[in-house]
């Protein structure tokens, strides 16, 4: 009886030990790796501290409740200045528009953490409401204000769309940058058409005082590519995925505290979605077409 009992004992306590061993095991597994002490955060299209603090402070106070880990702004000068910053791992996460990703994933090899899904984001091309043009191929021949090369919505997607109808950027119409401006010189009838984005139509027309009724919008654009939060590939991986894990399940207070900053409004009613890669193959392809391909 007694050999049994300690058969019987021995077991259960071999048992117990197992049990604790997987159970340590596999929380050993859903541990991250042990985050860095601090971050550095840069913006690709916000150049100085003072402005990211206005634009971005309420978001980094809230991602560093979210992550756990403090943050640092770190400004860059060019939308292009955050690829050698995060090769030298002077930064360490980069908030960046499409085009910007292009860079920092060709040129610093930078792992993207998560996209943000803006629900009007689009491209649209317009024209006086007096104009015979009403279809994009007729805008052949003819001179384009866009917004600043390598916009997303103001120039690589209305390229794009141009493509599309048959016209050969590099010959078949001129493109003048003209950033916001571009509706007062369509106005003036200096140039022909104008592409902008959705999102900033309506608020450009007003700052301008000008009215709807004087254009025509002829073409949208499907839903473009996402801005993107990317990481330096020097950060460990799992620490990665952790971030984005965080960052999903925390998203309604994050895009709360993105949109409380006025230049941050086109984000309102905005989600996180997996940010991948081929979504951004069109902008590749318009570099390519412009002659512009070994830029990425």
């Amino acid at each position: 009886m007694k050999r049994r009992n300690l058969l019987w004992y021995s077991l259960l306590f071999a048992a117990g030990c197992t049990t604790r061993i997987n159970s340590a095991n596999n929380n050993s597994e859903q541990l991250p790796v042990t985050a860095p002490k601090n971050l550095k955060f840069a913006v690709t299209d916000v150049s100085g501290i003072e402005n990211l603090q206005r634009d971005f402070g309420v978001f980094r106070t809230t991602l560093e409740e979210v992550l756990g880990v403090k943050i640092e702004f770190f400004p860059v000068e060019n939308p292009t200045a955050a690829a050698p910053a995060l090769l030298s791992r002077e930064v360490d996460i980069v908030f960046a528009g499409p085009s910007e990703y292009l860079i920092l994933n060709a040129r610093a090899k930078a792992i993207p953490i998560i996209a943000i899904e803006r629900s009007n984001y689009h491209s649209i091309i317009v024209v006086r409401a007096d104009s015979k043009i009403k279809l994009l191929p007729q805008l052949k021949g003819k001179t384009i204000a866009m917004r600043k090369i390598g916009s997303t919505s103001g120039h690589i997607a209305p390229t794009k769309l141009l493509i599309d109808a048959g016209l050969n950027p590099q010959t078949d119409f001129k493109t003048v940058m003209l950033d916001d401006k571009g509706v007062q010189a369509l106005k003036k009838g200096e140039v022909d058409a104008w592409a902008t984005a959705s999102d900033r139509y309506k608020n450009i027309l007003e700052s301008e005082g000008l009215s709807e009724k004087d254009f025509s919008i002829i073409f949208t654009s499907k839903l473009l590519p996402s801005d993107v939060f990317v990481a330096s590939n020097q950060l460990p991986s799992n620490f990665i995925e952790d971030m984005r894990s965080r960052m999903v399940n925390n998203q309604d207070k994050l895009i709360k505290s993105l949109v409380s900053a006025k230049a941050n409004r086109k984000y309102q009613g905005s989600k996180f979605i997996t940010a991948n890669d081929t979504d951004y193959n069109m902008i590749r392809e318009v570099y390519q077409k412009i002659g512009q391909g070994n830029f990425l």
